[in-house]
């Protein structure tokens, strides 16, 4: 992309603002400022780690934790909107079952269990998208039937395996096509920080409910960032893993590209950086990629490296002062050396290239079962203009996007945005090798207010970035912006090496505190 085709492109973004700002603006100054209720029991403010260990030792009964969380959520959703679908008095029939057997010792010692069962007693919730067996499964679609699971996701048994009990299914933008999470199904997911700003997405029910301490542990997605930026903007800890450490199957939308779990997976996201191995040990595919996620790591002994933007690239806006700064105090704390990655510039295009020539990936113009699609793409954006489609306007214009990309785009050019791809992941993986993280900004701008990021897309291309060269990556807390949000960082390892980002999230968490209760 030529240099003035880029500063086009920024131009039309400019001008898309002149509409989406006004609308944003009317949408979010309805919304009444409120703040959440206070944390009054204590059990909300410990850790996973720290309750599974309690419950295991007979200390906290897991029937308690869960109706702690159970009452939280009765508290904060209505102000948040983020519960597609609980499962409440099954999960706590579960809690009190798993206090029966403890109390008889029928499941075994503890340090046996912390082994065979980590996540025993805790209360989990998951993303709608993901599948869990007779739960809601639309992925934010408005469809003729409600789809329900038939059967858990991998990742779902897995957090089931390990003693997890599902509490909830989570709000998503329809088919996760979006970095906010609204919908016709369940409507708009508000920011516990500040309820006329957006929670992020496409896992922003997940991010408003951790962040209110609606839930503990989160089971995500992350195609796009989907995990990292709701993260950001809720001030939780929001994991890409390394590819394929994570089952990327049972998944709605689903693709079958052979290159899918590459790009896509699902994340860890909770209030605790403790917590983040605890979770995604339990989230492990056993037939997947082999990682050790609990490993020590000296943090004086790590290769830090940081860049305060894109660099030249002409198309994404500048980075707030504030989050300048805190990646500037990180950067200090950590002695991290800057680096200038000069193919960060054909981020937007490697990245939104590679994405959009998946192979079959569920959209609203994929075939149904008659071998049919239910829409066209003009049929559809002709319904749109006249406000009479059921869809939301990410999902109207996938259709368009793929269309353009794999019809329009010259083979030649395709092939040299994936040479870039290559030679970007090799000097990601020669600069970190197993011992270096790279402190980078997710977005340039900490939570706005709603539907604003129509004329941000492009700011994406931060997170999106390590999708495409497939590095694992999680947003960490690091402290407020001067209007009281959330500032989150990237911090990016070389695949394989999860546990260097874990180590890293809890001595920023050490050093900057950490999540705040939005209360």
């Amino acid at each position: 992309m030529s240099f003035a085709i880029r500063r086009l492109l920024r131009a039309a973004m400019c001008v898309f603002s002149w509409f989406v700002m006004p609308y944003s603006q009317c949408v979010s100054s309805r919304i009444e400022r409120r703040k959440l209720p206070p944390i009054e029991n204590p059990l909300l403010r410990l850790s996973a780690t720290v309750l599974a260990e309690r419950i295991r030792k007979g200390e906290v009964r897991s029937e308690d934790v869960v109706r702690a969380y159970v009452q939280r959520c009765q508290q904060v959703n209505p102000l948040l909107n983020a519960i597609v679908e609980d499962r409440f008095e099954a999960a706590l029939e579960e809690a009190r079952e798993i206090d029966r057997q403890l109390g008889k010792g029928m499941l075994g010692t503890s340090e046996e269990l912390a082994r065979t069962k980590p996540l025993l007693g805790l209360p989990v919730s998951i993303k709608e998208s993901l599948a869990v067996e007779g739960m809601s499964n639309t992925a934010g679609r408005k469809l003729r039937e409600k789809k329900v699971a038939l059967s858990d996701a991998p990742v779902v048994r897995q957090i089931k395996n390990a003693g997890g009990i599902v509490l909830l299914v989570s709000n998503t933008p329809e088919l996760c096509l979006c970095w906010e999470t609204y919908n016709q199904c369940t409507g708009l997911t508000r920011n516990p920080y500040n309820l006329q700003r957006t929670a992020g997405g496409s896992s922003g029910g997940e991010a408003a409910l951790i962040a209110a301490a609606g839930s503990l542990l989160g089971v995500t997605t992350d195609i796009a960032g989907s995990s990292r930026l709701p993260a950001m903007f809720t001030g939780v800890f929001g994991h890409k893993p390394s590819p394929y450490v994570v089952s990327p199957y049972g998944h709605h939308p689903s693709c079958d590209d052979e290159n899918w779990g590459s790009f896509f997976t699902p994340g860890a996201m909770c209030r605790y950086a403790e917590d983040l191995p605890l979770l995604l040990e339990a989230m492990r595919d056993p037939e997947g990629t082999p990682v050790t996620l609990c490993k020590p790591v000296p943090i004086g002994a790590l290769k830090c490296y940081y860049m305060e933007n894109d660099g030249p690239s002409g198309l994404t806006r500048p980075i707030d002062p504030d989050i300048v700064h805190a990646i500037r105090d990180v950067a200090a704390h950590l002695n991290a050396q800057r680096v200038n990655l000069k193919r960060l510039r054909w981020t937007l295009d490697i990245s939104v290239c590679k994405m959009l020539r998946m192979k079959n990936v569920e959209t609203i113009y994929s075939p149904q079962a008659n071998g049919k699609p239910d829409t066209t793409i003009k049929r559809e954006l002709f319904k749109y203009l006249l406000g009479m489609s059921k869809s939301d306007l990410p999902s109207v214009m996938i259709g368009p996007m793929q269309h353009i990309v794999n019809n329009y785009i010259p083979q030649s050019r395709l092939d040299f945005l994936d040479s870039q791809t290559e030679k970007l992941r090799k000097d990601f993986i020669d600069l970190l090798g197993t011992d270096g993280v790279f402190i980078y900004p997710g977005f340039p701008n900490t939570a706005h207010r709603h539907y604003r990021i129509f004329h941000k897309l492009v700011d994406t291309t931060y997170m999106m970035v390590f999708n495409t060269v497939g590095l694992p990556a999680a947003s960490c807390m690091v402290g407020f912006d001067r209007e009281k949000l959330p500032i989150g960082v990237q911090v990016v390892a070389a695949p394989g090496q999860d546990h260097l980002i874990f180590a890293v999230a809890k001595e920023l968490e050490r050093r900057f505190g950490g999540w705040v209760s939005p209360s």
